[in-house]
């Protein structure tokens, strides 16, 4: 190998360890809400001890102590920090993490590899909050998160849209005409189908945007490139090559914050779920209380209950707070009118739109 080569090599190298290092710092936070206390000497041991057998003819062991010994005390530093922990689905520099990077800005972030795993960790206390994607101004409800919220007992606490601006990464800054290869989410190539066509570039599914832009950063794949957010671009050290690439110029997606406890201060938003017996009128006679209390409606949108598919949930969002009288009075008429009724929660609505 030539040393340019040898250099790339590197590189790539050191953000996968990068990467890696990462991970194991999210692992040590989320290992703290099993642990009575942050030092746990014995523990320590047993990975220095461990890591001492390996039998690496380039690194002295002497090394290998040192360097555990600095990873795990940054470890306890972090863990001493008492971070909040939110989780969000898909991998780092997916779009929520964007989203809970703004909602909870001091945080530290969780990847979750389900939109389950976010709501069960929340739900049982391993993780403090969680963001999901509750609708897309193009592909409309996000159906995996409306059916949890049917059934969850977390809270609504806060909201945050998201303008989903795609960028074309590549772990180089390379021409355009360089690129043949696209990985990302089926969704994202999509949204960019008309850039693809337009550069004659071949879309290859992945099942994450982020995802895309970490394999892009460790495999370094001859002439491909990922289409994600510009967060990735920072987190896995990846170049913006193109930016805004995506055909529909208003792309935005809501995403609401969860808690096992509602908001203490409320809000001016609240949103909840309903569902009405199979009868005419039955859903009129909901709407109009809103209407006659001149209550607005920002939201309504429905999905077959999953425990009689013949009959619906509806979702609805409303500028208000359920501590209002005037709300207050339309949720107790409300519960007359229903066969369930859950409050997801009242919280501060989004003044506006971020970019990622």
């Amino acid at each position: 190998m030539k040393l340019e080569e040898i250099r790339r090599k590197i590189d790539k190298i050191d953000r996968e360890l990068l990467v890696l290092l990462q991970e194991r710092m999210g692992l040590a936070l989320r290992s703290k809400k099993f642990k009575k206390s942050v030092s746990d000497p014995q523990r320590e041991a047993d990975v220095l001890t461990r890591a001492e057998r390996l039998n690496l003819d380039l690194v002295e062991r002497s090394f290998v102590r040192q360097l555990l010994k600095t990873i795990i005390d940054e470890s306890k530093r972090l863990q001493e920090e008492d971070r909040k922990l939110v989780a969000f689905q898909g991998e780092h520099g997916a779009y929520g993490e964007v989203a809970a990077r703004r909602l909870v800005p001091s945080a530290a972030f969780i990847p979750c590899l389900e939109f389950n795993d976010v709501f069960r960790g929340v739900e049982e206390g391993y993780l403090d909050f969680g963001v999901v994607p509750v609708e897309n101004s193009l592909e409309g409800a996000v159906t995996p998160v409306n059916d949890l919220l049917t059934t969850t007992t977390l809270k609504v606490i806060g909201e945050a849209r998201i303008v989903v601006n795609h960028c074309l990464l590549a772990t180089e800054a390379i021409d355009l005409r360089q690129v043949r290869l696209v990985y990302s989410h089926p969704q994202a190539l999509a949204q960019c189908r008309n850039f693809l066509m337009r550069n004659k570039l071949e879309a290859r599914p992945f099942y994450d945007t982020a995802g895309a832009a970490k394999m892009l950063a460790r495999e370094n794949p001859r002439a491909a490139a990922a289409i994600a957010s510009a967060l990735c671009a920072e987190l896995y050290d990846l170049e913006i090559i193109d930016e805004g690439i995506e055909d529909g110029p208003a792309n935005t997606t809501r995403f609401l914050l969860l808690s096992r406890a509602a908001a203490g201060r409320g809000g001016d938003k609240t949103s909840l779920i309903f569902a009405t017996p199979h009868e005419a009128g039955r859903l009129y006679a909901v709407l109009r209380l809103f209407a006659e209390s001149r209550i607005n409606l920002t939201r309504i949108a429905s999905m077959p209950l999953r425990s009689d598919p013949g009959n619906y949930s509806f979702f609805l969002d409303f500028i208000g707070s359920d501590t209002d009288e005037k709300v207050a009075e339309v949720l107790r008429r409300l519960a007359d009118l229903t066969i369930s009724l859950k409050i997801l929660g009242s919280y501060p609505a989004d003044p506006g739109e971020t970019e990622p």
